[in-house]
């Protein structure tokens, strides 16, 4: 079998293509064999591999790396540390569609947290609904904002609560809009990893009359177990990039307007 590198240097989204071509193959590739088989060094391995992890798609350990599980989801304090510039793009984008007044619901999630911070920075008076304590406590410190918290099952790595008496509590509420995140965006629609988030965003949408999703562009093409919404239930995508023709078709045709820099 000849080599992905006998003919021509592969380029940076071809040598992605092929380490995940190899871990559908095998559970585990190290950098060495790697920057061997492409005709690259390790470091560009190992960039590689970074790109790759910090997009979900696969796990670095022993010298190498090894698939997600799936499902596999990292936690709130991993993800904030990632794409800050990114999610305070968009999370700029997001808080300029929220007026004086408004009702809104707000999800748990790292994007949503700098949205919510964006907020309370601009003292923007709305009331807001949410089920993460750490959202509800960033929208407390500016004086604008009323913030109601929904009860239920606490998760403790996410900072949220979920369950049955969530969703029973947010159903009692109606509001303008819902800024909801989401793992995964891709033909299916938007989709979610984290047990018990998916049935919180589809009963915040039910009690919004405006559904917005912030989702960065690292999400595009991913699939994750939940599905929270199709394309026609979404009415507005924030990321801090467009997506590509593929996506942007679906979006499209499901009416959904996308607002990116």
């Amino acid at each position: 079998m000849e080599q992905p590198g006998a003919q021509h240097r592969l380029k940076k989204h071809e040598r992605h293509e092929q380490i995940l071509l190899q871990l559908k193959l095998r559970p585990h590739v190290r950098v060495a064999e790697l920057a061997t088989l492409f005709g690259v060094t390790t470091e560009t391995v190992r960039r590689d591999m970074g790109d790759l992890e910090r997009r979900g798609l696969l796990e670095r350990a022993h010298g190498g790396a090894s698939a997600t599980h799936p499902g596999a989801h990292r936690d709130l304090d991993e993800r904030r540390q990632e794409r800050v510039v990114e999610r305070e793009r968009l999370a700029g984008l997001a808080a300029s569609l929220v007026r004086d007044g408004e009702t809104i619901m707000i999800d748990a999630g790292s994007t949503t947290m700098v949205f919510a911070r964006l907020l309370a920075f601009a003292e923007t008076r709305v009331t807001a609904i949410t089920n993460s304590l750490q959202i509800g406590m960033i929208l407390g410190q500016s004086a604008g904002v009323r913030v109601i918290l929904a009860p239920g099952q606490y998760l403790p790595k996410e900072a949220a609560v979920v369950g049955i008496d969530t969703c029973d509590y947010l159903s009692r509420y109606h509001v303008d809009a819902c800024f909801l995140g989401a793992a995964g965006l891709s033909e299916v629609g938007a989709t979610e990893a984290v047990e018990g988030f998916a049935a919180v965003k589809r009963t915040m949408m039910r009690q919004s009359a405006a559904c917005r999703f912030l989702i960065d562009a690292s999400k595009f093409g991913l699939t994750q177990l939940d599905v929270v919404a199709r394309f026609d239930e979404m009415d507005t995508l924030v990321s801090d990039r467009a997506p590509d023709r593929g996506l942007a078709t679906y979006l499209s045709a499901g009416g959904v307007r996308i607002f990116a820099p």
